[in-house]
């Protein structure tokens, strides 16, 4: 390739991983797949990288998987990839979703398909208010992949979901705040500012009590409430005695902000 399609810098502890291909809305081709989870593979135990932030070049976070190339297959009558192409995007989310840091998506423009999905993946979701959302799979005749059927219903609700993968409506910014798909809709002249500010605070944070918050928060979604109480019991015995709750507590009784390690 004359360009990379995965971007990569680590600036204040956070990691900015961009996709690469404004010139088709950033949709997955190529290597795209295996780049991304390489890459997500060696940050995730980088103890330089605090924070991920995942955006897109240009005016699109992702348009999802590239049609052209899937029109091509079918041409050829060849599904054999789509296994492989499978089987990379839910390594990704699994991995996003596992990772003990947070992941951001800072979606800077269209998110459909795939990219809508790995933005659900994400632990908390930016939206410029340009941003535009749609599970498009219907649209093309295939189902939604890389988690979306897990991941929009847990956000949203059976019906909801349903209505919105059946009939690949786009929605805009503010809906997605409403609907809860998103934390927060900002204008698109701060965007990319206010994003990295975000994830600046995260990775100045105290890192391993993040990493058991993701899990808690995880666990609480999908597990019991006995479960719930006994990992919150272990993670507190884990973290009372470490040096950033020393710290933390420090830092409150002189009045002063902390600086975690």
């Amino acid at each position: 390739m004359s360009e990379q399609q995965i971007l990569f810098d680590l600036r204040d502890g956070v990691g900015v991983v961009t996709l690469n291909r404004p010139e088709v809305m950033n949709a997955f081709g190529g290597t795209m797949r295996e780049d991304l989870l390489g890459l997500l593979q060696r940050v995730s135990t980088d103890a330089s990288v605090r924070c991920i932030l995942i955006t897109g070049a240009g005016k699109a976070f992702c348009a999802g998987g590239d049609i052209a190339s899937m029109a091509e297959l079918q041409a050829k009558n060849d599904a054999s990839p789509i296994s492989q192409r499978m089987d990379l995007g839910a390594r990704i989310v699994e991995l996003i979703r596992a990772m003990p840091k947070p992941v951001i998506a800072a979606i800077n423009g269209a998110a459909a398909g795939a990219g809508m999905n790995m933005a659900l993946a994400c632990d908390m979701r930016l939206a410029a208010e340009s941003a535009r959302f749609s599970e498009s799979f219907v649209k093309i005749g295939l189902v939604p992949d890389w988690g979306g059927s897990y991941l929009l219903t847990q956000l949203v609700g059976t019906a909801k979901a349903m209505e919105l993968m059946m009939t690949g409506d786009r929605f805009d910014a503010h809906e997605a705040l409403r609907l809860g798909i998103v934390n927060r809709v900002i204008p698109d002249a701060t965007f990319r500012d206010e994003a990295m500010k975000f994830a600046v605070t995260l990775a100045r944070g105290p890192s391993m009590t993040l990493a058991h918050i993701k899990q808690a928060t995880y666990l609480g979604a999908t597990g019991t409430i006995a479960q719930s109480l006994q990992f919150e019991t272990t993670s507190q015995e884990q973290l009372f005695l470490a040096e950033n709750a020393r710290e933390g507590m420090r830092a409150f009784l002189e009045k002063r902000p902390p600086k975690f390690s």
